[in-house]
């Protein structure tokens, strides 16, 4: 091979990677949020009779319309109530089955849908998500006048991330964090090992920088094979907020034992005050 050919499979192999990591940077948000746009049916007919369930309005900074459930215990006063944000896929119809034994429970729950998902208008993204939960924050404050010391953050895969960030805002009594990475480009590393992935990503959400930094009390609930979510990223994440850990052997990261199992409400109650 001659130096000019060399020269010229080099440039090709440049033009080729450089276009490769631009269509990473223009899509990559496509390959982290993936939501279920799809409307969802009235809070009511999904759960009818189990609970009382209202669909509810919630109102972003930026002048968004949201469309979220929000549940509560028959015939009793809820002991506290659950913020619940979802992860990264589907919409808040996939987390009915744990808004319900929430509710059963004795605790209220309002579970988000971030902008993009479930019907709602708006594009999801890192700054996005946070003034979605805020919006969520406000509705449960402001309008149904919650106060912060009954009030429990749950955090969902990358759920965890959007509340740990609220919390730092406004201190729950309590964090709830499942299957927690580390930060996003931790875990983007190891789905795209063969892309530089922190220097590309646009959404950072840093979860183990920003819990080191919450005075509130925190439980990590963790599958033991989660294939999504290194367990050893959401070890890391219980260790920097000095969190009580919840491992489940054997479970990964959408088994039905981390969507609505027992040890995942038994780990929400031991949040609520007393």
């Amino acid at each position: 091979m001659t130096k000019t050919v060399l020269v010229r499979v080099v440039l090709v192999a440049i033009v080729v990677v450089v276009l490769l990591l631009a269509a990473f940077w223009a899509v990559q948000r496509r390959l982290i949020y993936l939501p279920d746009p799809r409307p969802v049916p009235a809070a009511a007919s999904v759960l009818p009779g189990v609970v009382t369930a209202e669909d509810v309005r919630l109102r972003t900074s930026d002048g968004l319309d949201l469309g979220a459930w929000y549940l509560r215990p028959v015939g009793r006063e809820p002991a506290a109530t659950v913020l619940v944000a979802g992860g990264n896929g589907g919409n808040r119809a996939g987390r009915a089955p744990l808004a319900a034994k929430l509710a059963q429970a004795g605790l209220a729950v309002l579970l988000l849908d971030y902008r993009g998902y479930g019907g709602n208008p708006g594009d999801p993204s890192e700054d996005g998500l946070a003034l979605d939960v805020r919006a969520a924050h406000r509705f449960l404050t402001e309008d149904r006048h919650v106060p912060p010391g009954r009030l429990v953050y749950f955090g969902e895969s990358l759920g965890s991330a959007v509340v740990t960030e609220l919390a730092l805002e406004h201190p729950p009594a309590g964090l709830l964090l499942r299957s927690p990475f580390v930060d996003l480009a931790a875990v983007g590393a190891e789905i795209y090992p063969y892309l530089p992935v922190r220097l590309l990503l646009r959404d950072r959400f840093p979860v183990k920088e920003q819990v080191a930094r919450l005075r509130v009390p925190v439980v990590v609930v963790v599958g033991g094979r989660d294939s999504i979510v290194p367990p050893s990223q959401s070890r890391e994440v219980a260790a920097a907020a000095s969190a009580r850990l919840v491992e489940i052997p054997g479970a990964d990261h959408n088994d039905p034992v981390l969507l609505d199992g027992p040890e995942l409400v038994e780990a929400v109650l031991s949040l609520v005050p007393r």
